[in-house]
């Protein structure tokens, strides 16, 4: 199949143009500006939370911390029991 003149004259008048930039595309606002209004939806957000009382911040505290030292004996516990087994099986 053969193209005519006229085909291939459209064909390269086509891709002698350069693509054009759609100008009603919105331009987005400078880092800063956008910046600041992601700060102030921030703050907006913080004002919205539920904020725990002191009393409820210390006891869940409290529990963390007993939760943590558990978890230290249990570990050094087991770690003592494996190097004392490793010694019996190794002889040192």
């Amino acid at each position: 199949m053969k193209k005519t003149e006229k085909e291939t004259k459209e064909v390269e008048t086509k891709a002698e143009k350069p693509v054009a930039k759609k100008k009603d595309k919105k331009k987005k606002p400078n880092i800063f500006v956008r910046m600041g209004r992601k700060i102030k939806e921030v703050f907006s957000e913080l004002k919205k939370v539920n904020w725990p009382s002191f009393g409820k911040i210390v006891k869940s505290t409290g529990v963390v911390l007993v939760v943590v030292l558990i978890f230290i004996v249990v570990v050094t516990a087991i770690d003592s029991g494996l190097s004392a087994l490793l010694k019996l099986l190794v002889g040192a």
